[in-house]
């Protein structure tokens, strides 16, 4: 494993209407983690629900995991609360950045919170483009990604939907989406 000062870090953006965002990057988390590296997972819109990569991240001891949403905001019933919620996590997420303690951080389903708004899209990559560690790996996901957060991305894959179960009425299903 590269040393910080001989590493270069790698921004990543999973967007798209199609599934497999945040499992994408999950799979990235895991993969830090196998080789030592400290992640820092922070999620921006699930809430408090149980997931199965949550309950894996617990058994490594250099993953730290934040679920800090308020749940699926698109249900919202107080826009006011979400955008002070999505505001405070952004900040507890710079700061998580900025902390030097670890190697990459995931802001699982930021780009949502840009796409309603709550978080402007050139805020986000000035952040990325200024402040971010040049060591830092970064991921961040959600869809509808803000073109200027797009521009500051190494790499940015779009998940595109050509079927899902949902369609067929099956809800989301235990050990495969959550």
């Amino acid at each position: 494993m590269k040393s910080r000062d001989r590493r270069r870090g790698i921004t990543l953006v999973h967007t798209g209407e199609g599934k497999g965002k945040s499992s994408s990057a999950f799979g990235v988390v895991f993969r830090a983690a196998g080789w030592g590296m400290k992640v820092c997972v922070i999620q921006f819109i699930k809430g408090k629900w149980k997931t199965g990569e949550q309950r894996a991240a617990a058994k490594f001891d250099n993953v730290e995991w934040h679920i800090m949403g308020d749940g699926f905001t698109w249900d919202t019933k107080n826009p006011a609360q979400d955008i002070a919620t999505s505001r405070g996590i952004w900040e507890f997420g710079q700061e998580k950045i900025l902390s030097e303690e670890f190697d990459l951080v995931l802001l699982d389903e930021i780009n949502y919170c840009s796409g309603y708004g709550w978080i402007p899209g050139e805020e986000i990559a000035a952040f990325v483009r200024e402040r971010k560690p040049a060591w830092l790996h970064l991921i961040m996901t959600g869809r509808g990604a803000p073109p200027e957060v797009i521009e500051v991305a190494d790499t940015v894959t779009e998940m595109k939907k050509i079927k899902h179960v949902f369609d067929q009425g099956v809800r989301a299903v235990q050990g495969v989406e959550f």
